[in-house]
């Protein structure tokens, strides 16, 4: 291993001598490093390769999709397409109920279509 290593210094104080690192970007700014402590050393790796893929637990997923629908909702003006949106925004939350075993109140509450219609109405 020691002498692959001294091949790689030589590589880089060689690069660093042809001023191949002077444009980089980010030069000259401090590092951005991410808080990584609260999960486990041994899935660190899995973990970053996993949020570099941009891929989601299916919980985060779900949520993700819900609060996407729930931005639609307020700007669909058809109270029939709205119902049936509200409808699909339900089933997902209720699936994602389903998903974990955790306290009920951290359970996602259902949309209930009449308080919906009521509070538009009132706008």
């Amino acid at each position: 291993m020691w002498g692959f290593q001294k091949i790689v210094e030589e590589k880089i104080k060689k690069a660093q001598e042809e001023g191949l690192f002077d444009n980089l970007p980010g030069k000259g700014r401090p590092l951005e490093l991410e808080d990584d402590s609260h999960v486990p050393e041994d899935l660190r790796l899995a973990y970053k390769i996993l949020k570099n893929a941009d891929c989601l637990p299916p919980e985060l997923q779900l949520k993700k999709e819900i609060r996407q629908m729930e931005d639609m909702l307020e700007a669909i003006p058809d109270e029939k397409e709205r119902y049936r949106l509200i409808k699909k925004i339900n089933f997902k939350i209720m699936k994602l109920n389903m998903m974990g075993r955790r306290s009920p109140l951290l359970e996602e509450t259902e949309i209930y279509y009449k308080k919906i219609v009521e509070k538009l109405a009132k706008d």
